[in-house]
């Protein structure tokens, strides 16, 4: 019997990945190879099928597949071991790519103390090629936050095509050593 209960988890979790509604596209225009990255909580997670649930900030469920490669920021463990750590509720950010309506989680980061933090200013100025982003906060205070590789390659985009002037945004950051990186962000107004 206890073979058949992660056969049949299994079976239940690809019928609802399979029936759950995909507006990915629409909300998150895809360059080919490139990764999508929403921020939602934590609802479910089926280890046996390799899936997680997240619920996004829009009221979406995006049910994403993930495997033993997937970068976890902000877990007691590395790769899906550190699912672990996220229950249900947990807010967090995930990237992910979409190839043939299958959404893959490539990174997950954990928005709280334990993981990344966030702080929302106005973008002054965003060089990818040299993996940064500036930011001046309410303060008048600016800041400087390297960008990852996938944050320098992927995020933002909709910055790039209309400037920076005024333009407000929410970023996700790790601090290490003392050089803050951003991980992900995002236009807000």
């Amino acid at each position: 019997m206890n073979k058949v209960l992660p056969a049949g988890l299994a079976m239940l979790c690809a019928g609802f990945v399979l029936s759950s509604p995909v507006s990915v596209a629409a909300q998150n225009p895809q360059e080919p190879g490139g990764t999508v990255a929403l921020e939602g909580t934590v609802d479910k997670e089926y280890r046996a099928a390799n899936v997680i649930v997240v619920n996004t900030v829009d009221g979406v469920k995006h049910a994403f597949e993930f495997t033993k490669d997937l970068l976890i920021h902000g877990g007691r463990s590395s790769g899906p071991d550190a699912l672990g750590g996220l229950i249900e509720g947990t807010t967090v950010v995930v990237h992910y790519t979409v190839s043939g309506g299958i959404e893959s989680a490539q990174e997950i980061d954990r928005v709280d103390d334990a993981g990344v933090e966030k702080t929302e200013g106005v973008v002054t100025g965003i060089d990818r090629g040299r993996k940064q982003i500036k930011i001046r906060f309410d303060s008048g205070r600016t800041e400087t936050f390297r960008l990852t590789d996938r944050a320098a390659a992927d995020a933002g985009k909709d910055l790039d095509q209309g400037g920076t002037g005024l333009t407000k945004v929410v970023v996700y950051y790790t601090d290490e050593s003392g050089q803050k990186g951003a991980h992900y962000f995002k236009k807000i107004s």
